[in-house]
């Protein structure tokens, strides 16, 4: 059965702020406010992830989390610094990314307003466009170089050591420290008191709704940790960062993490194929149609046999893609009110992307997909640009690996505003990183289209490097 009002947010229905909650929030708010630009995502990052998610402040109906309070007067600090046009955008240019994005998060709103046409849906999606147009506008605005993303890789890890610690100590004793300040909740508004057991393990989860997401945390975090270490930097924070994240996954005791970081490790491995990655891609196509025509039933039943716990719902995971897909002319407009009848267990939409056509239609989940490719083919034109350059090529190609354990862990969860926090830093990282090549070879994306990622880029590479010779020669003859 689904639980009450949880189409519209769930959670407390009054106001928890526990008085040191407060004071943390009051330091960040100044830190926010006081701090140089490139050191505003700091305060942000720590309040997203180490005040209690449960933490809320009600007013007039509106539910304002700690997090959505940040993000706020982030926004506000960005905007004093830079006007309205600095606000998630580099150079004052929005990419094929934050285009994809913006339409995403305006139907997802619209769709879900005009689906259910009561107030508390209009209340949530004014919620959801602070949590998430708000929040990737302000990572955006934050996140503009490489230095930029060695310090918010480093703060991650910082994050992971503490939420490790915490997480181990959930196993020991079933206490979450967290909860401790009024942070645990189950989505329908009751409090948590011990971790959650499952077939004799505990499920820690540190300060995450549930423990997948908390798994996927440390998951989705491993590659940017490699990229720390294969920059020679940090070694000693990518060995700290790396250690956190596989005990994060470890503890949560979930195979939707497990599953992650198998696609993590498949993606570094994939390395010595990055020229080849369209050919791998089709065969990958071709293998899934081979099994779809010769098993019985349909792929997306595979899923079911994914149990590496021994504790997973995993048959609900398939039978929920199977539903959606057998129900598309319910959902393909506006979404589906009604998903909750298809079947036992159909209100828990733990998949990202049948959670955005349940509740977004068609166009929206067209959209997320699109956000998805879009940023793996700037990576792929961005990659090319800088064929040879073993850095620049590392670190585009760990930040799609990072992508790619994303893709995959959506097939299990759906994420909440603290786990979109790092999908937005990664999808932010990702434009910044392109567009600082990009602005390097005096390449705009917009140039060429995808059949003419090869030659053109390549070319522009080679009149770039001839330009930096003749710049040379140039300075040499006037010294």
């Amino acid at each position: 059965m689904e639980p009450g009002h949880l189409r519209f947010g769930g959670g407390f229905s009054s106001t928890v702020l526990h008085p040191l909650v407060a004071v943390a929030m009051l330091v960040a708010i100044a830190s926010i406010l006081a701090l140089p630009r490139k050191y505003v995502i700091v305060p942000l990052l720590l309040g997203a992830f180490l005040v209690p998610v449960g933490q809320v402040l009600v007013v007039t109906g509106f539910h304002l989390t700690v997090l959505r309070i940040l993000i706020l007067f982030g926004l506000a600090r960005v905007i004093s610094l830079d006007g309205w046009r600095g606000v998630g955008t580099v150079a004052g240019r929005l990419n094929s990314v934050d285009k994809a994005f913006v339409l995403w998060a305006f139907f997802y709103a619209l769709t879900f307003v005009l689906l259910y046409m009561e107030t508390p849906a209009l209340v949530n999606r004014l919620g959801f466009l602070v949590d998430t147009l708000g929040g990737y506008l302000l990572l955006r605005s934050l996140i503009r170089n490489e230095e930029d993303m060695r310090r918010v890789t480093k703060l991650f890890a910082l994050i992971s050591v503490v939420m490790a610690g915490c997480m181990i100590n959930e196993q020991l004793t079933r206490q979450n420290i967290f909860w401790a300040l009024g942070g645990g909740f189950r989505l329908d508004g009751t409090s948590m008191s011990l971790s959650d057991v499952r077939a004799g393990q505990v499920r820690s989860q540190g300060d995450f709704v549930v423990y997948i997401l908390a798994g996927l945390f440390g998951a989705t975090l491993l590659p940017l940790f490699g990229w720390l270490w294969k920059h020679g930097e940090s070694r000693i924070v990518a060995i700290a960062g790396v250690i956190s994240s596989v005990i994060i996954v470890l503890t949560s005791h979930s195979s939707t993490p497990l599953v992650a970081c198998a696609a993590g490790v498949v993606g570094f491995c994939f390395w010595p194929l990055r020229g080849r990655m369209r050919i791998v891609c089709w065969i990958i196509v071709i293998t899934l149609l081979g099994l779809q025509i010769a098993m019985k039933a349909d792929v997306w039943w595979l899923i079911a046999h994914v149990d590496l716990t021994g504790a997973s719902t995993s048959y609900d995971r398939a039978a929920l893609i199977d539903n959606f897909v057998k129900h598309f002319g319910d959902w393909w407009l506006l979404g589906a009110r009604q998903y909750n009848t298809w079947g036992f267990n159909m209100w828990d939409l733990c998949n990202q992307y049948v959670m955005c056509g349940q509740q977004g239609g068609l166009i929206t989940l067209v959209l997320f997909i699109a956000i998805i490719s879009r940023s793996f083919r700037r990576l792929g034109v961005a990659r090319k640009l800088v064929a040879g350059e073993r850095k620049n090529e590392w670190l585009l190609w760990l930040l799609g690996v990072a992508l790619f354990v994303h893709v995959a862990g959506y097939f299990g969860a759906a994420y909440d505003s603290q786990m979109d926090i790092v999908w937005f830093v990664l999808l932010a990282s990702i434009s910044a990183a392109t567009s600082e090549i990009g602005s390097r070879v005096a390449v705009l994306e917009g140039n060429f289209s995808a059949r003419d990622l090869g030659a053109p880029a390549l070319a522009t590479k080679e009149r770039w490097l001839a330009l930096e010779e003749t710049t040379a020669s140039r300075e040499g003859v006037q010294a």
